[in-house]
């Protein structure tokens, strides 16, 4: 049993069974069976499910958004926005009988033609973080099940009571039994499934260190996989941006979602002489309020680790500008921080904080700043403020990182492009949702054909039986 908190107030909210071994066999073995009618199911008709489901959660979103702020924390705002972000990968997912056309050619030789289709895979597992337990889960189901597979979800054994939620309405639109799944459990109950040959593919959002073990014990169990890991997201201010609209994306983009987001912004690059602009940030960053403009961090032990990086960095020379590790909230909160004086070979600088920690480094020029940017490990993504379109286009061929911004903070796609992670954010061939994820979750089939006149044929009447 895990006792599941709010992390709002401290209070238990729960107690969670996890999956045994024999239920986790029983499930993988309903959805395995369920595919083989769900995979036959036209495509439209699957459609159908996901239009009802779409509507559902837009009936029941305030009810949606309640128990996300229990399990999270998080505001009202936050809560809503989540969900709405989901919402709109569903609506994406109804695009599936355009997007799984196959393709052909009238005549690849004489008299043969050449064919093919895009055809479901089969069980697909989907282990989903505790940062947006909504969102994320309704990046991947949807359109796994529109393109005819069936589903297995592991979500974050520390906010169980959403997906709950979200696989209830999917019940009420109708999903046929064992096409949709949950399993809770840890990393013993994901290991377990990750060796199950019944499953076909896994889709993983989570942290860099536990993403590597998905990829790799998913790469030796032969399955096809995706992972989206950690980040280390850079917002680089020119000194001809527009000062106000700067900062004030800088302070929502590191401190909203406490943030516990990884496309948050956790590193702000001053370039020239931006960098008089700190005492305005750190005003703008002092004046967010607790359960207003942010939430609390998950847990205990995700508050006290975030408190020791701080710590760490302040031994390490580090200035804390702004400090958030005293504050007298009830819950799970840490306030906003604000470190100046950072150098690269901290820790601070090297490990993804996920909390609302906003890191300063100070360069020359925009050349620089793209190096430093480039030298990160990470490629989830980044962002620059401007007013020269000469510089915003210096930065956006030259950067290596898959998500970009111009005077956008957190440049996350819409859901008909794809979350395009790069370097070690990102394990895997397809990215998740867009036409990536249609790719991802089908297989080709292509078939070549050739049929003989009446005259070829040596048995006109012969009778072939089929079964």
């Amino acid at each position: 049993m895990v006792e599941v908190f709010n992390p709002s107030t401290e209070e238990p909210l729960t107690k969670l069974s996890l999956a045994t071994k024999e239920e986790i066999d029983l499930t993988v073995s309903k959805a395995k069976e369920a595919f083989q009618s769900w995979s036959e199911t036209p495509v439209h008709q699957r459609v159908r499910y996901l239009m009802t489901y779409q509507q559902l959660l837009k009936d029941h979103i305030d009810e949606i958004v309640e128990v996300l702020c229990l399990d999270t924390g998080k505001t009202k705002e936050d809560a809503k926005g989540e969900v709405w972000r989901g919402i709109e990968v569903v609506e994406f997912s109804l695009s599936a009988p355009s997007l799984l056309m196959g393709e052909t050619v009238k005549s690849v030789a004489s008299q043969i033609e050449c064919l093919s289709y895009k055809c479901p895979i089969g069980v697909c597992l989907g282990i989903t973080p505790f940062n947006f337990p909504a969102m994320v889960p309704l990046w991947m189901f949807p359109i796994a099940l529109a393109a005819g597979n069936t589903f297995i979800l592991k979500p974050s054994e520390q906010d169980p009571l959403t997906p709950n939620i979200l696989a209830k309405l999917l019940k009420r639109a109708g999903i046929p039994d064992g096409v949709f799944n949950i399993i809770h459990g840890r990393a013993d109950e994901v290991n377990y499934l990750l060796e199950n040959p019944d499953i076909k593919a896994v889709s993983f959002v989570g942290s860099s260190k536990v993403g590597k073990h998905i990829y790799k014990k998913s790469s030796e169990n032969f399955k096809r996989v995706q992972v989206l890991a950690g980040a280390k997201n850079h917002l680089v201010i020119m000194p001809d941006a527009n000062k106000e609209k700067a900062l004030n994306a800088l302070t929502a983009s590191s401190c909203g979602a406490a943030g516990q987001r990884c496309m948050a912004i956790s590193v702000g690059v001053l370039v020239g002489n931006a960098n008089q602009w700190v005492d305005e940030l750190k005003e703008k960053m002092k004046s967010l309020k607790a359960g207003k403009d942010y939430g609390p961090v998950i847990s205990m032990a995700s508050k006290q680790r975030i408190q020791k990086l701080i710590d760490g960095a302040e031994k390490e020379g580090a200035k804390i500008v702004l400090d958030g590790r005293d504050n007298n909230n009830k819950g799970f909160f840490v306030g906003p921080t604000l470190i100046d004086d950072v150098k690269v070979d901290m820790e601070i600088y090297q490990e993804e904080v996920f909390g609302p920690v906003l890191i300063l480094l100070k360069v020359d020029t925009l050349t620089e700043a793209i190096k430093l940017i480039n030298n990160s490990p990470y490629g989830n993504g980044t962002s620059i403020f401007t007013g020269q379109g000469a510089a915003a286009s210096l930065f956006k061929h030259q950067i290596e990182v898959g998500q970009v911004g111009i005077n956008v903070p957190i440049p996350v796609p819409l859901p008909f492009f794809s979350f395009t992670g790069w370097k070690q954010s990102f394990f895997g061939d397809c990215h998740a949702y867009g036409k990536q994820a249609f790719h991802f979750y089908t297989e080709t089939k292509t078939i070549t054909e050739k049929w003989f006149s009446e005259s070829d044929t040596n048995e006109m009447n012969m009778t072939i039986k089929l079964e």
